[in-house]
């Protein structure tokens, strides 16, 4: 497609932005006003004139958003964008620290901690300080050290004399970055951290990424936070051709660590910025723009945009009042049988949106009660699943001998004699001589020190492992990912347990051999970029595109998506 061409089907203010080539850019870009196709066909146009794909890099919120605007660009342009840089802020981070880590003394093949992974690491942390989990909260505290990061903040700024409030959460932050040190990992909140670390203490580096992104392109900036912000501010400091999506109206992660300031003081940051509201609503009808602009009218901080519709007016929206929390589910449950019993929606057509996930246990009860099929997002999700956790746990033990919270995990899972006490022996060795669990087993076999069978049992499984690590070299991905479940006996045992929870366990591990399988054909890297993706996953990554099922969901994983019929309980808070 011509770079004219794609001009066509824009409104004014859509063509505006996509033409807008040099300088920074805000769109303010109200709720339904067709962002994502002005960026998709801004970042098509760039390339129509000569701009070449590896010299964008373009941020969106989630991996999913990320993928969907690729596969958008690639069909405006109807060719590959080969070196084009799409993704969250935390893949394009990982992506950086995967090449550049070792500067900062980080291994090539650190390990990126789920959030469980995370949790279990911060109540090491809590105990090795014998404080008490019932004054340190465990999730709380991981609450406050991932807004910690993502305010650009380590453990000495709270360790200060002058913060003497904050010590405990200090010295535990500390001890918390110590433990993932041991196991060559880091968080989420570390990738970001670590680049503009490595951003601000390497100006070679830095200037390499300011020469390499001409064009650097941003969704959703309102949520952004202080260390995002920092990164795109170092990144942007040579082209300046900075162009941010967002809507102050839609700021709702601020519990987050959002700060809603990036995008209010856009203007003062580049003084230089052209300024672009996008006003016109293509999803909503007149009735539901009317009473949402009410609403949001209220609100001070903002900058101000006037959103319309050629839309008709469509129903009222309809405001129901509940005498308690049953009765409000029971009343959601009578409209979702009600409506579908019209046979104009399926059930994916519904969705019901809470505040928190504590909220969904009457709804659930309700449309169970009716035999309504429904699907909760949010909940256990695929790749935290306790088989799923275990796999990717020998995988990455096969691909990084050192990476000791898989190994922990995986020595005696399935069952294999390898005890609490053995583990107990090996942390010691560990402990004292500084190494990792795997070579604090194997000095632990040379000194003797574990019983004859535990010995053996021990040799066995590292003989297995190794064994593995060869066929990792030469096997596919989902290939070697049956081989790992064959040959540790996982699914053997899960096999004999004849339960139907161990039957639906091993259709979860079929399935991730099949996801395994998908990533492998679409040729998007070997074991390592699969890992890093998996560690990236979110709920909104993956969530089931299906017509089956009612939808159950916060407001904050319904960002960025469309149903034809939303119900919003708790709305008095």
């Amino acid at each position: 497609m011509k770079p004219e061409e794609l001009l066509e089907g824009l409104n004014p203010p859509q063509r505006e932005a996509v033409l807008h080539e040099k300088g920074p850019l805000l769109i303010l870009a109200g709720a339904g006003s067709g962002k994502t196709r002005v960026l998709t066909h801004r970042i098509a146009y760039l390339v129509g004139r000569g701009v070449r794909p590896d010299r964008i890099l373009a941020v969106t919120f989630t991996n999913k958003s990320a993928g969907e605007m690729r596969e958008r660009v690639e069909r405006l342009l109807s060719a590959p964008l080969d070196g084009f840089w799409v993704s969250t802020f935390h893949s394009a981070s990982l992506r950086i620290l995967r090449r550049e880590g070792p500067r900062l003394g980080l291994p090539r093949d650190f390990v990126v901690l789920d959030e469980k992974d995370s949790l279990d690491l911060i109540r090491r942390a809590i105990a090795d300080l014998k404080l008490d989990e019932e004054m340190f909260p465990p999730r709380q505290i991981q609450h406050r050290i991932d807004r910690a990061k993502g305010e650009g903040k380590g453990p000495g700024e709270f360790l200060a004399p002058d913060f003497p409030g904050a010590m405990n959460f200090g010295n535990i932050y500390a001890a918390y970055q110590s433990l993932m040190r041991e196991v060559n990992g880091l968080d989420f909140g570390d990738l970001l951290l670590n680049t503009v670390e490595l951003f601000k203490n390497h100006p070679d580096i830095l200037r390499r990424y300011q020469t390499q992104f001409s064009h650097i392109m941003v969704d959703e900036y309102q949520d952004t936070n202080r260390v995002q912000y920092l990164f795109l501010e170092l990144l942007n400091r040579v082209n300046r051709n900075l162009c941010v999506v967002g809507d102050e109206d839609q700021s709702i992660y601020r519990w987050r660590g959002a700060d809603l300031n990036n995008i209010l003081d856009f203007e003062r940051d580049f003084p230089e910025a052209k300024i672009i509201r996008l006003e016109q609503n293509y999803r909503s009808t007149r009735s539901i723009i009317r009473a949402s602009s009410a609403l949001i009218e209220k609100n001070q901080l903002r900058k101000g945009k006037t959103l319309w519709t050629e839309r008709e007016d469509g129903h009222p929206v309809l405001a129901i009042s509940s005498r308690s929390e049953r009765n409000e589910a029971a009343s959601v449950a009578h409209l979702v049988e009600h409506l579908l019993s019209e046979d104009r929606y399926a059930p994916g057509d519904l969705a019901v949106f809470y505040r928190t996930n504590a909220q969904s246990r009457p709804i659930e009860d309700e449309l169970s009660r009716k035999r309504v099929p429904y699907q909760l997002v949010g909940s256990l999700r695929f790749y935290e699943r306790k088989e799923i956790k275990d796999s990717i746990a020998y995988l990455r033990a096969v691909l990084n001998p050192e990476d000791s919270l898989s190994l922990r995990r995986i020595i005696n899972v399935p069952a294999r004699g390898i005890g609490k006490q053995a583990l107990t022996r090996a942390k010691e060795i560990r402990k004292r001589d500084r190494v990792s669990l795997s070579r604090a087993f194997r000095r632990g076999l040379m000194e003797k020190i574990f019983p004859p069978a535990s010995s053996r049992r021990i040799e066995n499984f590292f003989h297995t492992m190794e064994m593995l690590r060869n066929v990792a070299a030469e096997e596919s991905l989902p290939n070697l990912i049956h081989r790992i479940l064959d040959e540790t006996g996982y699914v053997e045992a899960l096999e004999h347990s004849r339960t139907e929870e161990s039957r639906g366990r091993l259709e979860n591990l079929g399935e991730l051999i099949n996801a395994a399988r998908d990533f492998w054909e679409r040729g998007e890297g070997g074991v390592v970029e699969y890992l890093d993706q998996v560690a990236l996953v979110n709920e909104v990554d993956e969530l089931q595109d299906s017509s089956r099922t009612v939808k159950l969901l916060t407001l904050h994983n319904a960002k960025g998506l469309e149903f034809p019929v939303v119900l919003i309980v708790g709305i008095e808070e």
